[in-house]
Formats: structure tokens, sequence, C-alpha cells
């Protein structure tokens, strides 16, 4: 049975056994077994090659700082020639204005997930999955890490998500926890593109002390010192560190027997707080059973020799400096004609100060003619106004914000499918960009399904949509997704397969574009005789090659017509065959003649009306139709 989502929350009721959490909550309580193999020595080692990352990376995070400022309209400090200098600096939001227009192109197109299953005894755990992934994502406020995520994406060029386990999650039953990761606090190995090739993996946080020695009893006395400090964009805030120790997620890959494994250590300082090599029962299996970092790149536009790319402010900050330049000239030259100022006559040369000074009106001077004289300014062309107005030009098109793209048309069109052709051109940037973060989607989902598999011990209920539009309670668990035996054949060893599941990622469509199509949609379906119970054969073979929201419940509803369509026909069938063996045995007229306003379908003379008949007109003129569904999916990926 195929199920659609519906907003919900999923609980547990069943208790789970402990796992040691990704990000540390409640490894104090895992107790070592055996002889550490992670200890300080190996920490020691791990922080070498962290500092090494690191220092690879260093003009990535001075890009990315700057390219924050730029965001924020701080870029004069990168722009003005010296520090006291005094001069008018503009600030223009052309820039801001671009990523803001992207941002919410990301937004319209939220992403959701459909399973496909590679066999069929899995199409069962497909729909299953289908409806109960984005409920598990919805827990982790995945739409705000989205949005967070993108801002990333057009500020900085990458966005990056982390994809764990987090133990204490569901008064400890423990959940998946999705999460935006800030660049500056990530190593990898410099001049890779795929961070999956980094034989080591650093992710840091800044911890309070005190926090952490509450936590960690072990780390009393141990928390002073430390050579490594963490890149940090400025803030108008005065942010306070010295009471803060730096924790370090560390993952790593390590091969045992034919297969590499992930493991994970944290540590603080040369101290570790949990090592999955010295835990016993994850020492042979790894951390995660996936094998991958939890981690997902998405760079906006990618180069070589990184997994980070280069974003909208890279791309078009030269053309906002020149804007804000210029505005700075008109604006200088504005305040110098805009009031009058006066040479008076002194005992020395021309007062430099007073002249260079635009709030100055009187600027004394030695010399003749005597008298206090008019100083003239000298007013600007229009050209200056012209290229003040290309450079903007230019911003736009380099980010694709046109203005068409943005509510606006070029003069002199008015024509409907003019404007609709126009603006899906216009959304070409935003559409390439979109499909490039459904792939990074679609590796979170597949991360988020494969912690499924690992960590879903425990039955816990979802509340879903069921196809006849009722909510639904149902318990899942991870049984039915695990490894399987597929038996023995012919005497060899028994073999076993893992179910596994192919992702389809289209758009939720939430625009008001697409709440205007599928409205119009429903009303085309009524006037096309869809809902007409006499036609629900017909309806349901033209919905079967339709693909749309919510088209499954739309489905039930004309199914569960017809049917009760055909049950009312064979009712009155049989009531009048009962009323004629009574008549015949009474000699009464009793009537059986049909319930009025029911009709029969095979009737001779039974005539439908046009308005209920397929594929009717709606009287919409095709040019206006065509248009709007243009209008419709121009910022979605096809």
């Amino acid at each position: 049975m195929v199920k659609n989502q519906m907003h919900g929350a999923g609980t547990a009721n069943v208790a789970a056994a402990p796992e040691p959490s990704p990000q540390g909550e409640g490894l104090e309580n895992i107790v070592q077994e055996r002889e550490p193999v992670i200890g300080a020595e190996q920490v020691r080692e791990a922080q070498q090659i962290m500092m090494e990352y690191k220092n690879g990376k260093k003009s990535l995070e001075e890009r990315v700082i700057a390219n924050e400022q730029w965001f924020k309209l701080r870029h004069w400090d990168y722009i003005r020639t010296t520090e006291n200098e005094d001069q008018v600096e503009p600030v223009s939001g052309w820039l801001f204005n671009s990523l803001a227009n992207k941002h919410a192109d990301a937004m319209d197109n939220f992403p959701m997930a459909n399973f496909l299953p590679r066999e069929m005894d899995d199409k069962p755990e497909a729909q299953k999955l289908t409806a109960i992934v984005p409920l598990v994502m919805d827990q982790t406020d995945y739409e705000q890490v989205y949005s967070d995520t993108w801002d990333d994406k057009i500020r900085g060029g990458t966005s990056i998500t982390g994809v764990f386990w987090e133990q204490d999650l569901l008064n400890g039953v423990g959940d998946i926890s999705i999460r935006q990761m800030d660049v500056l606090n990530l190593f990898w190995k410099p001049g890779i593109m795929d961070i999956q090739n980094s034989p080591h993996f650093f992710s840091v946080e800044s911890w309070e002390k005190k926090e952490l020695e509450d936590m960690y009893p072990e780390l009393k006395g141990k928390l002073e010192g430390g050579v490594m400090t963490l890149s940090k964009y400025h803030q108008d805030e005065q942010e306070n560190t010295e009471n803060d120790a730096l924790v370090v997620d560390w993952y790593y890959k390590k091969r045992v027997g034919k297969r590499k494994v992930l493991h994970y250590c944290k540590y603080v300082g040369e101290t570790v707080l949990y090592a999955s090599e010295n835990d016993p029962k994850y020492a042979e299996r790894g951390w995660y059973d996936h094998g991958q970092y939890p981690f997902v790149f998405d760079p906006l536009w990618k180069v070589k020799g990184s997994p980070c790319g280069f974003g909208y402010i890279d791309l078009a900050k030269s053309a906002q400096e020149y804007i804000d330049k210029t505005d700075k000239a008109i604006q200088k030259n504005l305040q110098a004609n805009a009031r009058p100022r006066y040479f008076a006559n002194n005992s020395s040369e021309v007062n430099m100060d007073e002249f260079t000074n635009l709030n100055c009106d009187i600027v004394h001077y030695t010399g003749s003619p005597d008298g206090i004289i008019p100083i003239k300014g000298a007013g600007l062309g229009a050209i200056y106004a012209n290229i003040h107005q290309q450079k903007i030009d230019e911003l736009k098109e380099v980010t694709g914000t046109r203005d068409v793209s943005t509510g606006g048309s070029t003069s002199g069109v008015t024509a409907a499918a003019a404007i609709a052709a126009m603006q899906e051109a216009a959304s070409k940037l935003s559409r390439d960009a979109n499909k490039a973060a459904y792939r990074a989607f679609k590796k979170i989902v597949l991360m988020v399904v494969e912690l499924i598999r690992q960590f879903y011990t425990a039955g816990r209920c979802f509340r879903i949509m069921g196809e006849d539009g009722t909510e639904e309670f149902i318990r899942y668990d991870n049984m039915k997704i695990q490894r399987q035996s597929t038996g023995k054949d012919f005497g060899t060893e028994e073999t076993f397969r893992m179910p596994l599941f192919d992702v389809e990622i289209s758009a939720q469509k939430q625009s008001p574009y697409s709440k205007l199509s599928q409205n119009e949609l429903a009303i085309q379906f009524y006037n096309a005789g869809f809902f007409n119970p006499q036609l629900a054969e017909q309806a349901m073979a033209c919905l079967e090659m339709m693909d749309f929201d919510r088209k499954q419940f739309v489905m039930a509803k004309i199914q569960r017509n017809g049917l009760l369509f055909q049950q009312l026909q064979q009712a009155q069938m049989q009531i009048a065959q009962l009323t004629a063996i009574v008549n015949k045995l009474t000699g009464g007229q009793l009537s059986g003649a049909p319930v009025p306003g029911a009709a029969v379908p095979g009737q001779p003379g039974e005539r439908v009306k046009p308005g209920e008949a397929l594929g009717a007109e709606a009287g919409e003129s095709s040019v206006t139709k065509n248009a709007r569904q243009r209008v419709a999916n121009a910022t979605a990926p096809t």
C-alpha cells in the first residue's frame, strides 16, 4: 500500500540497548574492556596531521571570512585604501539582493525523496521508507538546516551537512541528527576533491571548560594550554574564548581484512574521551556500518583540487565593488556642488585642509583677486551615470538575477506566453544549482537510511497519511532492511543479500506558481469528468500516466466512488428482480424503478453532459494554459 507523508513526529516506546553517541554525549559511561589502541601518543600524531590539514586550507578560510563580510555589507574594510582616509562609503544592496533571490529559489523547490526498490520483495519497505524518512528528517528540523546550508553555499561557495547518530535523543533511545557544519571547523587532506579519499577527517568544536569537566571529570586540570586556534568570523559581539577548550572529533579509515572501516575518536588535548578502536563492540566493525565520513559537501561551482567551490560573492563582488566606488564618486561630486562654497583671501597659500573638507564653507587662500569668490564645481556628465548602470546590469547578468526572474518584465512585453518564456530562460542558473543540491540531498538521504539500518533496533511509531487521506500509525524497525539469507544452492555456502533502494529526488513545489497550478489542475479534473463515477475506469487509466502531488489520494477517491456506483447499480438490479418476483407471486404492482437521478451504464439513450466527458475543453485558451504551466515550473528543476 503506497503511503504519503503527513507532518508528524515519530516516538519510540521500546527501550533500546545504549549505543555510544558519535557526538560524545554519554561516552564517559563506556567501559574500556581491553588495552587501549588509541592513547596519548596516537592523539599527538593525529594533532600534527590536523595542523597540516589546517595550514593547507588557510587561503580558503580567509576567502570564506571575507565573503561573510561582503554579505553583511561590510566590504569597505577591503575596498578603502587607507585606514584613516576620510571618504564617503556608500553601500548598495545589489549583490545582497541577488543572493536573497537565489536562496528564495532554493527554498521554493525544497526537495523530497521517493524510494524505489531494486527487488520486488523490497517494494513494501520502499513504500514505508518514502513515508518515514521525511518524518525522521523533519524531527531534526531539516528544513532549517537546508536553508542554513544554502546560505553557506551562495556566500562561501560550499554547503556542508553532517549526518550523525545521537544516542541522547528520544530519552536515550537515540535518533538521527542532521546539522549544518562550518567549513572553518573542518579539516581534511589538502589537494583532494572527494573527502571520502582523505585518510583522516577532523571536526572541531569549542566547548566551555567547566561544562567539559562536569561531563568528563578526568579532564580536571588538563584543559590548560593548547597550541591550536580556530579561525573566526568578524563579529559585532566581543567573544571571550579564554574559558573554552577545543574538542576534536577525529574520523579515520582503517583496513580490516579485505574491507575498509570507519573509526572515530573524540579527544581534548591529549586525553582520549572515546575511541571506537578501544571499544570491543566496534573494534572490528567500525563506527558506522556505511564506512563513510558522515559529512556531505555541496559546492556551488567546483574547483580542481578541493572539495569546496566558489559562490556568487566570489563571482560578483568585483562588480559590487565598482558599483559602490562609482556611487562614492557621484555622491562626493554631489556634495561638492550641492551647497555653495567660497574662497576667502588670506595671508597664506590655499588651506588644503579646508579645501578637501566638503563640510567647510570658507576656504582661505593667498593671492588675487581679493574678496570672497564662489567655488565653482565641475559636474559629472551622463556617461558616469551610464557606467554606473552598466555595472549594475553586469552584476545581474553574472549572477543570473535578471529583472524578469524577480517579477519584472522588459518594457513592451505584455503577452503571458512571452513573459513565461523569459522567466523560464532567466531561471536556468537556479535550476542547475537546485539539481546539484538534489544530488547532495540524495547522499544525505542514503546516509539516513544506512543509520536506520544500523541503529533502529527498537520499534518506533510514526503517524503517516494513508491512501484514503486518513491518519495511520505504523511501527517501524530495521528488521526488514537487514542482511537477509538467500539460502543454499546445490550444497554451496549460505548466501546473503542486502535490501538496497534507489532514491528519486523531486521538488515539493512550494512556490505560489505551483500552488496555483495545483488548484487549476483540480478544476480541470472536475471539468473533464474525472470525479463522475460512471467514468471511473477511464479516469484511473488517465491518472496512471500522470505525476502530481497527492496523486494517490485522488486515485483512491475516484476508485472508491466508482466502486460505490457499481454497488449501487448491482443493488438496483437486484431490487428490480425481487420486485418482479414479488409482483408475480402476489399479483401486486410494486414499483422497481431505479432511484431517481441514478443512471444505469449502457442504457439506450444515455447521455453524458459535455462538461463531464473526458477530454472536454475547460474553457481556457491553449496559449494561456501553456504560459501558465511554463510559469509554474519556471524555477523548478525538471
